[in-house]
């Protein structure tokens, strides 16, 4: 995969299970490249993720369902490192490869990590998350159901800690959680799905058993 920078480059990291990858998804993907003038967004689903207390479906379908999803963003490239990693993957482990990657070149890179409030609220549990503040900035997006205070990410801002921006996103209430379950009750959201996956999920037979 050719992620070749221009000399001057905005680029924007969004990791996920994408169990399924949602309307929702796409809408945070465009928020960003467009609020963040981002010249590229890799959107990574993730292989064995460290937080995760359910079992994910398997990693070649998120993968298939994820470059449906994006097919329409031009300036996303759905990167399946993570998956390829062997062990848990760590966004620490992602960035280093980014950055390694372009040690040669003679360029000015901005990376962006881009995540909902929940993911936010966490952030300070990741692997090296000192490191991965030191080199990049948060880009949050409010969920108009979580739970996160945003006085944490301004004290963080604030003080230095973390630099974070907020992603103003348009109210789109769509949850993976929810369409698995109502998958499982027989009702395919085709709503909150792009044509493509909800295709994939019915040729697959995806969902059907409960995984949570």
């Amino acid at each position: 995969m050719d992620l070749s920078p221009l000399a001057y480059s905005r680029v924007g990291l969004y990791g996920g299970a994408f169990d399924p990858p949602h309307t929702g998804h796409l809408a945070l993907a465009n928020c960003a490249i467009e609020q963040l003038q981002l010249d590229r967004l890799y959107v990574l689903p993730t292989g064995q993720a460290w937080h995760k207390t359910r079992s994910l479906t398997a990693a070649h379908h998120r993968l298939a369902m994820t470059l449906q999803n994006f097919e329409s963003c031009d300036k996303v490239t759905v990167d399946d490192r993570e998956i390829r990693r062997e062990g848990p993957t760590y966004t620490i482990d992602t960035l280093n490869e980014l950055k390694e990657h372009h040690s040669d070149a003679v360029f000015f890179i901005v990376i962006f990590i881009v995540m909902g409030a929940d993911q936010a609220q966490q952030f300070q549990t990741w692997k090296h998350w000192q490191q991965i503040a030191s080199h990049a900035t948060l880009a949050v997006a409010q969920r108009p159901s979580s739970t996160e205070n945003p006085a944490r990410t301004d004290e963080w801002h604030n003080q230095s800690l973390i630099k974070t921006i907020r992603l103003n996103m348009p109210i789109k209430m769509v949850s993976a959680t929810d369409i698995r379950s109502r998958i499982r009750q027989g009702a395919l959201p085709t709503e909150d799905l792009m044509p493509a996956v909800s295709q994939y999920i019915q040729q697959h037979h995806l969902y059907l058993e409960p995984h949570d």
